[in-house]
């Protein structure tokens, strides 16, 4: 897929040590060919689990994704209850899916606020990942949404702030 490709290219991908994955939904771009690559690099992977005691999505580190992942809560698969929790701040790198994005780093959920919760407690480079037809001009903002570092798609690299995408 030319997104994994182009993400495989990008500095902050083979610098990182530790990466927080998503499980796709079908429209969503499928990165799931990263994590064993991730893995065999030696990187630390993890998902978002939701607990249902906190109402929160919590980060768990996997270490065999056929095994590790199963359907969760809402029917995405997640990390199973044996893999441990993982601190937020010890990841380099999110990949963040969304139902829409704007190239200045804002991002259009899916209504719940969950991953905004979720990307609030990391310090890593937050990067969304769309189609291309998933790029807005503008996404409307509330208070608790957190801005993106970059965003990624089939065809361009953008960081956010910077005035023109990248194409790499």
């Amino acid at each position: 897929m030319r997104l994994c490709d182009r993400l495989r290219r990008q500095p902050i991908w083979q610098q990182a040590t530790a990466v927080l994955f998503y499980y796709s939904m079908a429209d969503e771009p499928d990165i799931r060919q990263l994590i064993p690559e991730a893995l065999a690099a030696g990187k630390v992977a993890a998902f978002p689990r939701y607990s249902s005691a906190s109402g929160h999505y919590e980060i768990c580190q996997i270490r065999h994704p056929a095994h590790d992942l199963q359907p969760g809560q809402f029917g995405i698969h997640e990390p199973g209850p044996s893999c441990p929790a993982l601190d937020a701040k010890r990841l380099d790198l999110v990949l963040v899916p969304g139902v829409g994005f704007s190239l200045a780093g804002g991002r259009l959920g899916r209504g719940k606020g969950h991953y905004d919760r979720l990307l609030a407690a990391v310090s890593g480079y937050k990067c969304g990942v769309a189609f291309d037809w998933q790029i807005a001009p503008e996404i409307p903002a509330e208070p608790h949404d957190i801005s993106l570092n970059c965003i990624l798609t089939p065809s361009l690299w953008h960081e956010s702030g910077k005035p023109d995408a990248v194409l790499k």
